[in-house]
């Protein structure tokens, strides 16, 4: 071999490999022709890509997307992505299909019968081969390793596919199986939210009609157990009836024959008897006076009590409607009326009708104002009077009660002011404007009562009203 033979051999491989001879197969145009489907590829995945981002869309576009790329990179007459049936049965669209030009198919009678054919084919499930000489390329959507649906396209390239097309249009088909997996998922997902919403509805619903209930029965229970308490207080109240009835006006009757003998006796005496006779006159005028009050007594006594709880403003009109023979009580309301537990509202009357009761005894008053006032956080009561009362003496008496022991008859005061201090609450004497007493009563709400509550007794006769205690009017 010369020098040159080498050298010859080089140029005649650099001619074959860049296709010099023409007269030869030419490697040039073969590398051009894979780089126009390596370009056709990167197109498809670009336009896939854009389609992906879109997911507010739902998988639609994004199987559309698939299917023109599909068609774009095979130059396809047509082109048909579906799926086989049993399968992602919540996914839509269950197929789509491209006929060459910009549209876009979800109709079966605008397929061409070739397409046809291969849509009823990959429904049914039935394997085809990937490529067959009439043009037909297939490639299986799979997911999770099994076949789930089928991208088919009738190519009109000059030659059949490379091998680097498959490939291609695998990714293209396995990306619509991913999407329609995920579009399934979020119809699941989404009818189970719904179907627990609903489910939650029904519950509140439940919950609600069992609160109403139970809220129903509590009211009946309420209103059995005051039955009940109503029956044993009617039961007492005719026994403390037949006990006033038969012994103690019994007694008093008996006293006041006893006053009018020994009035009989006096005027026997001439001038000497006329004062102890002034003195039986008014024994027999009180005895008269409590046979009376006796009689109301066991009357009010025998009468039904009534079958509803009564409100703090009921009990007190009924208390004041009793002084009204002997005393002219005004009862004032303000604010809404609040519901008071573990009858705070009977404590709190009986503590106004002992303070009635020692004005018509002891103050020698004409006149009293009861105001009841309901704020946000505090109750405020008054009695107010026109009598002849000392704040300073009332406060002085209650403080000997509390510091001594004395006898049931002498423990008004102080009765008062443990019955309001149970209740948290405060006792005053202030003088009113109507010239006597004005005895206050703050409790503060809601009621937290105590075994020794807050007691206040306050002495102050000439302090100004402030803006919570209205003046009494004359």
């Amino acid at each position: 071999m010369t020098a040159e033979d080498p050298i010859r051999a080089r140029r005649l491989d650099l001619a074959t490999l860049t296709g010099v001879r023409s007269g030869k197969t030419s490697y040039y145009r073969a590398y051009v022709r894979s780089d126009e489907r390596m370009q056709d590829a990167v197109r498809a995945m670009d336009s896939i890509s854009r389609a992906l981002v879109r997911t507010v869309q739902g998988p639609r576009s994004v199987l559309e997307q698939v299917v023109r790329a599909a068609a774009a990179h095979l130059s396809a007459e047509w082109t048909v992505l579906a799926l086989a049936d049993g399968h992602l049965r919540g996914a839509r669209p269950r197929f789509l299909a491209h006929d060459g030009s910009e549209d876009i198919t979800t109709d079966e009678e605008h397929l061409p019968a070739p397409a046809l054919l291969e849509l009823r084919a990959i429904r049914a499930g039935r394997p085809c081969p990937v490529t067959e000489s009439t043009g037909l390329v297939r490639v299986p959507m799979t997911l999770e390793g099994r076949t789930v649906g089928m991208l088919v396209a009738q190519h009109r390239l000059e030659l059949d596919p490379e091998p680097g097309d498959l490939p291609v249009l695998r990714i293209l088909a396995n990306q619509a199986a991913v999407s329609l997996h995920t579009s399934e998922q979020y119809q699941a997902g989404l009818a189970l939210h719904r179907r627990a919403q609903r489910l939650y509805d029904a519950a509140t619903g439940q919950a609600q009609d069992l609160a109403d209930r139970t809220a129903e029965l509590r009211k009946v229970e309420e209103r059995l157990l005051l039955a009940h308490q109503r029956e044993l207080i009617d039961e007492e109240r005719h026994r403390i009836a037949r006990e006033l009835h038969d012994s103690v006006t019994q007694y008093v009757l008996s006293a006041g024959m006893a006053v009018e003998l020994a009035r009989g006796d006096a005027e026997a005496l001439g001038a000497t008897g006329t004062a102890i006779q002034d003195r039986l006159s008014t024994a027999k005028k009180l005895s008269q006076d409590a046979v009376e009050q006796l009689r109301r007594a066991i009357y009010a006594l025998h009468q039904p009590h009534r079958n509803t709880l009564s409100t703090l403003p009921e009990l007190l009109n009924e208390m004041a409607h009793q002084h009204k023979p002997h005393l002219n009580v005004q009862l004032r309301i303000e604010g809404d009326v609040v519901r008071l537990p573990n009858d705070a509202d009977h404590e709190i009357a009986r503590t106004v009708g002992e303070a009635l009761f020692n004005v018509a005894t002891h103050a020698q008053a004409t006149r009293a104002v009861v105001r009841l006032r309901y704020r946000r956080d505090r109750i405020t009561l008054s009695v107010a009077d026109d009598g002849t009362g000392d704040p300073t003496e009332l406060s002085r008496k209650l403080r000997l009660e509390r510091a001594t022991m004395v006898d049931g008859r002498h423990r008004g005061l102080a009765n008062m002011a443990s019955r309001v201090g149970e209740l948290g609450g405060s006792l005053a004497f202030r003088r009113a404007r109507l010239g006597g007493v004005r005895v206050e009563i703050r409790i503060p709400l809601p009621l937290a009562p105590t075994q020794h509550g807050l007691l206040d007794v306050l002495t102050r006769p000439d302090e100004p009203h402030g803006p919570d205690e209205p003046h009494e009017t004359r």
